[in-house]
């Protein structure tokens, strides 16, 4: 068990994948010192399902959004109208996402960034961060939201499950968004994503584990879950020649500075 506080900043328990032992994982979780979660939504359609599970275990809070790789689902100031209601209605709603761009898997880049906007100015329009998937399209993430910024909207969030370079890391820094680091820090091979995390500013970085998806070394190919958020800590501590301690204690409380997380 960690002694030091855990805050695991993004996972998915709503996925069919924990149906069998939830009990157990929030059993382990809590064990590991894993004091609060923020629940991410990847469609409107998992709301009230994330709700539930945010009522039965308080140390939940959730965001809710539209993933970039959803945007079948999107029905335009339907869609809006769906996340604006939730966030208003529930306390617990502490940001906007899962929301970004993703070249990766799919190359609808208009439609993907007509499903973006809205999101962000709901965002700004509530006053909430922003949850930031975004995979091989830095370059656009980047020049949108320095039109933002320019016209004075700026958009708080986090760079969620990070794997850019440590160049675009900085653009995202210096556009004020926070940096989060997964599984994939824990990889031997992501040296790029170790030379982020070296380098991070300590007031700017949290640790997510992406679960179901990314399970961090020691636990690699196996299901994700929140408990494992202390391998994350663990492997930044190490590249970044720090305590354990250190390391969540930072991390925990950029969270709570960000997300409002108990």
């Amino acid at each position: 068990m960690s002694s030091s506080p855990l805050i695991d900043s993004h996972c998915h328990i709503v996925f069919s994948s924990f149906k069998d032992d939830l009990d157990e994982v929030v059993s382990r979780w809590r064990v590991a010192g894993v004091k609060s979660l923020l629940h991410a939504c990847v469609e409107p359609s998992e709301i009230p399902a994330i709700k539930s599970l945010a009522e039965r275990f308080p140390e939940l809070r959730y965001s809710v959004g539209l993933h970039p790789l959803d945007t079948k689902s999107w029905e335009g100031q339907k869609t809006i109208d769906i996340l604006r209601s939730a966030a208003l209605a529930d306390s617990r709603v502490v940001a906007i996402g899962e929301l970004g761009l993703d070249l990766y898997k799919d190359g609808n880049l208009d439609e993907q960034i007509n499903v973006l906007k809205p999101q962000l100015d709901l965002a700004n329009e509530l006053e909430l961060p922003v949850i930031i998937h975004c995979r091989e399209a830095s370059s656009h993430m980047i020049d949108l939201l320095k039109i933002y910024k320019k016209e004075g909207r700026s958009i708080k969030g986090v760079m969620h499950c990070w794997g850019g370079t440590a160049e675009e890391m900085k653009e995202f820094l210096d556009l004020g968004l926070y940096i989060s680091f997964s599984g994939t820090v824990t990889f031997p091979k992501a040296k790029q994503i170790h030379k982020c995390a070296e380098v991070v500013p300590e007031d700017r970085f949290l640790v997510e584990t992406d679960s179901p998806f990314l399970a961090p070394v020691p636990r690699r190919g196996k299901r994700n879950e929140p408990a494992f958020v202390e391998f994350v800590a663990s492997r930044i501590a190490e590249i970044r020649g720090q305590t354990f301690a250190s390391v969540a204690n930072s991390s925990t409380s950029n969270s709570r500075a960000l997300f409002g997380l108990p």
